[in-house]
């Protein structure tokens, strides 16, 4: 008797028949489409597996529940418009089998594509990368996909594979025979057999999620963003390929009217929680993901009618984030607000989450671009000091969206936005709060980034040199070596014959200051009192005091003793981080503010 309870059906598949459902649109594999993750040595090892007739893994499918006809996975014809079965587990594992056995491309984490080529040592049965060596060498099938090649006859494939081997070196009845086995066994693995766990159409995706956490041995968890790229590839496919195009032009330098850039490389679901942001004022993809799929709230029932409307949302706020205005308007406005490039990003979630309000203003709220260019940069100089998105950041948004309902203004939302940074920059915070919470030692300290900005802002110029901090952390200049390098202004090699050996004491972020690497060469191991007099002397008295101002240096810091340093330092560099935030909504110049240190 059937267990009404069992929320899935066992399936089992010959690897040829799995293949041909692709082909035919049957069963979707949206990851043709996306850069492929595994490694060449990874698919080796998967088809050493398959012929030493070891199990492999199963699938995990799902049944689509949809009964819209118009649209399918990936580009060419199919038989099946829809897709009856998204893959849930297993996506690289038969993304590397389709590759292979069809000779198809994949496309590599820079969306470039690229070949799968795995040899095939038909005399000993063994499987390698395929490399210029094996290439030339005729022992070797140099790439397998060939075995598969539409219209290839195995026999004769196998007879032409061994008169070549002949003409090298004659070959013995038995050897002929092994090699002949050899190859024969695999072309062979196009019956290989495979089991699919099937999950019913009415399971939603919270449940799916469940049963793919508890089955998988490596406990990995479905991202909900995977979801949704599933929905998109099924009903939106245009769509879903417009975010892999943005991907891809992100990490090609020297494209034209592309989304390239120096602080970060977006990737689809980072994307995708913008637009969803954006169209449905939401953070939680969980809830997104009922809401795309055309569920009613009320009825707990599927609506093609209530899903084309949902998707309409998303076309139009989709439209707007991938607008290249938008995109670079949003990035130049961090570039005024004291962030060069992704060295200095704390967070990429945090970055993205400002593009939200940048959209927000510009687009729904006509904040004017001057003025918008200010408020952003301000906003998000305040979330990266703060790390407002770094601990529940979906929570987090959600309440900065839902403070952002009934606002239809400009002067609404810019009111809104400093009030919110108003109620947490406080006089407590810049005093107290804020030097705390730099007594820390962590090499991507949010603080250290934003003392930065704020020296970029103020034209800094790097310690012990008349250059400017910002010109060195141009992302378009070119070195070998890194332009600027973190040094400690109290030698850690010192500080240990000093008996300072802990790390979180040494490598303190007020221990730390940017200065060029050929200077940080000079200085070395050597004390403060024992390096800054000859350093001294290649500045007139004005500079040096302007520089230990703009670095948050005390007066005569290198006579102090080590912890007092850093105490007072850190309330420096406090002042100096809110000096460079005040800037940002100031009309006063540079030069003044400067003065006011």
């Amino acid at each position: 008797m059937a267990d009404s309870s069992i929320c899935f059906k066992r399936v089992d598949y010959s690897l040829d028949n799995l293949l041909n459902y692709i082909e035919t649109g049957d069963i979707g594999l949206p990851d043709i489409q996306r850069p492929f993750v595994w490694k060449n040595t990874k698919v080796r090892d998967l088809f050493d597996s398959m012929y030493r007739g070891f199990p492999v893994g199963y699938f995990l499918f799902w049944a689509n529940q949809s009964d819209d006809k118009s649209r399918s996975i990936g580009s060419g014809p199919k038989v099946h418009d829809v897709p009856n079965r998204l893959i849930v587990d297993g996506q690289q594992r038969l993304t590397s089998l389709y590759a292979v056995f069809r000779g198809q491309s994949v496309l590599d984490e820079n969306y470039q594509k690229r070949q799968i080529e795995i040899a095939f040592h038909p005399r000993s049965g063994r499987f390698e990368v395929a490399d210029n060596s094996i290439r030339r060498d005729p022992e070797w099938i140099a790439n397998i996909s060939v075995l598969w090649a539409e219209g290839q006859n195995s026999r004769k494939l196998i007879n032409a594979f061994i008169n070549k081997l002949s003409e090298r070196e004659p070959l013995d009845e038995a050897e002929e025979e092994r090699i002949a086995d050899n190859i024969q066994q695999l072309i062979n693995l196009k019956v290989y057999p495979f089991t699919a766990l099937e999950i019913a159409e009415n399971v939603d995706e919270e449940h799916v999620a469940e049963i793919f956490v508890r089955i998988n041995s490596e406990g990995k968890k479905l991202n909900q963003a995977d979801f949704i790229l599933t929905l998109l590839s099924v009903f939106w496919h245009e769509g879903r390929l417009a975010l892999e195009k943005f991907c891809a032009d992100s990490r090609q330098p020297g494209h034209s009217k592309s989304s390239f850039n120096h602080f970060i490389e977006p990737d689809p679901d980072q994307l995708l929680r913008v637009s969803v942001a954006l169209s449905f004022r939401r953070a939680r993809l969980k809830s997104v993901y009922q809401v795309l799929r055309g569920k009613d709230p009320e009825t707990g029932l599927y609506s093609t009618a209530v899903r084309d409307q949902q998707f309409a949302k998303l076309k139009a706020a989709q439209a707007e984030v991938l607008n290249l205005t938008h995109w670079h308007q949003y990035l130049s406005a961090l570039v005024g607000a004291g962030f060069r490039s992704r060295q200095m990003i704390s967070s990429e979630l945090a970055l993205m989450y400002g593009y939200v309000f940048y959209l927000i203003g510009r687009v729904e709220l006509k904040v004017p671009e001057a003025q918008l260019q200010r408020l952003i940069g301000r906003w998000f100089f305040f979330i990266t000091l703060k790390g407002r998105y770094s601990s529940s950041p979906e929570s987090k948004l959600d309440a900065d969206l839902a403070d952002l309902r009934g606002i239809s203004t400009a002067a609404a939302f810019a009111e809104l936005l400093e009030s919110k940074m108003a109620s947490e920059l406080t006089g407590d915070f810049w005093d107290i709060t804020l030097p705390f919470s730099m007594e820390s030692s962590s090499a991507r300290s949010p603080e250290f980034f934003a003392f930065v900005a704020a020296q970029n802002l103020l034209s800094a110029p790097v310690l012990f040199s008349h250059k400017k901090v910002s010109d060195l952390l141009d992302p378009a200049v070119v070195s070998t070596k890194e332009s600027l390098e973190r040094h400690h202004l109290f030698p850690k090699a010192w500080l240990i014959t000093s008996g300072i050996v802990e790390q979180r004491q040494t490598n303190q972020l007020a221990n730390y200051a940017l200065i060029e690497w050929s200077e940080n060469i000079q200085i070395s191991d050597d004390a403060p009192p024992t390096y800054l007099p000859r350093i001294r002397e290649q500045f007139s008295p004005e500079a040096w005091q302007r520089m230990h101002q703009l670095h948050a240096l005390p007066a005569e810091w290198g006579e102090l003793e080590y912890f007092d340093f850093l105490k007072q330092r850190r309330g420096l560099i406090a002042k100096l981080i809110r000096q460079g935030f005040e800037l940002l909504s100031s009309v006063t110049t540079q030069a003044s503010a400067v003065q006011t240190l």
